[in-house]
């Protein structure tokens, strides 16, 4: 681990929730970083300022750009490995907690940030015709600024009917409406409450699942018309929340500032009962559905009808979450359990 702020380089998107994640903990570790805006769809302007890159196996947003052992550009993509990635090589003011049984509840609502909550905000943005029309709109000029009218509206075209396909790999349909809107709102009430007695998930101090969570909330609280206008009359405070998180590079931290995970507050176990009630019973369904190469998940979440296909990235975070609560020590493993106790989430751990 080392002190020194080596200029970090990565591509992405204002309206990428997984960008403006990453982009906020940079700002907040005081890792200096040069961030390039995507513009690679078709005829979306003059790519002339920004750099010729190597493109990564997979494209996903935000991209950042390393030198392998032979000084060859490498793109990286994936948040959370990319953060886990910048703990080991920065020193101060981390986002994941020393202590390793709040590390895990960490790691657990990060992932539901990023893969659950990350539902509601393609939901809403691809659902309703207001969210529709303005993603339609502003997306395809972020990437290209001075293209042209007919250029703009024809790319607007192209990302709205490419999102609403992708529909069916998110979950969000007439069937699942329903439970997609309720967990949402449940999880804005409960993220209210426990910000009126701490400003973060993790105590005084943000941890990685804080950005996780931002990260999406930029999109239903700052961007889509219909889950903003839910979350300003409903949880004015969460709204203003986001737009703090945005910037934390002045804000000062101490290592007393995490929650005491023996000692947490009733409304982080509150939230943790939401992830335990609709994420963890879907994390194992969509398992099971990938395990045994299904078309198509069908399962009842929250005593409703849940059907999507079956995500496999998914099913690797779930692994991934086992994994990390098996290499527990034993007295840690021992402090999750006892706070995630009637959750519901420790179903996801009974054959670990």
């Amino acid at each position: 681990m080392s002190n020194e702020r080596k200029v970090q380089e990565l591509m992405g998107a204002p309206g990428s929730p997984y960008t403006r994640k990453m982009l906020a903990y940079m700002r907040y570790r005081r890792i200096p970083y040069q961030f390039e805006i995507q513009t690679r769809m078709p005829g979306a302007g003059n790519d002339s300022h920004t750099k010729q890159r190597v493109q990564p196996k997979v494209s996903l947003l935000p991209t950042f750009f390393f030198k392998d052992e032979n000084g060859n550009e490498e793109a990286v993509t994936d948040s959370t490995p990319l953060i886990q990635r910048f703990e080991g090589e920065y020193a101060g003011r981390e986002a994941i907690p020393s202590d390793p049984a709040l590390a895990f509840v960490n790691m657990l609502l990060e992932d539901y940030g990023d893969e659950w909550l990350t539902k509601a905000m393609f939901h809403y943005r691809w659902h309703y015709d207001a969210d529709i029309k303005k993603a339609g709109d502003i997306l395809p000029r972020w990437r290209g600024i001075s293209q042209s009218e007919e250029q703009a509206q024809k790319m607007g075209q192209f990302v709205r009917e490419r999102q609403i396909d992708r529909l069916s790999y998110v979950g969000s349909n007439d069937v699942t409406t329903p439970v997609i809107e309720e967990s949402f709102k449940r999880f804005i009430h409960l993220l209210d409450a426990h910000l009126t007695d701490l400003p973060f998930l993790m105590g005084e101090r943000p941890g990685s699942c804080d950005f996780a969570i931002y990260g999406q909330l930029t999109c239903l609280a700052l961007f889509d018309p219909t889950p903003s206008a839910i979350i300003l009359e409903a949880c004015p405070r969460v709204y203003a929340w986001v737009e703090v998180l945005e910037e934390l590079s002045g804000y000062l931290v101490a290592d007393s500032d995490w929650i005491d995970i023996d000692n947490a507050p009733e409304t982080l176990k509150n939230i943790l009962n939401e992830v335990g009630r609709i994420y963890a019973p879907y994390l194992l369904g969509n398992a099971a559905a990938v395990a045994g190469k299904a078309n198509l998940l069908e399962m009842s979440l929250d005593n409703r009808q849940w059907q999507q296909n079956p995500f496999t990235y998914q099913a690797k975070c779930l692994q991934w979450l086992r994994e990390a609560y098996a290499a527990l020590e034993e007295v840690d493993r021992h402090r999750v359990n006892k706070l995630l106790e009637g959750t519901g989430v420790l179903q996801l751990f009974a054959h670990t």
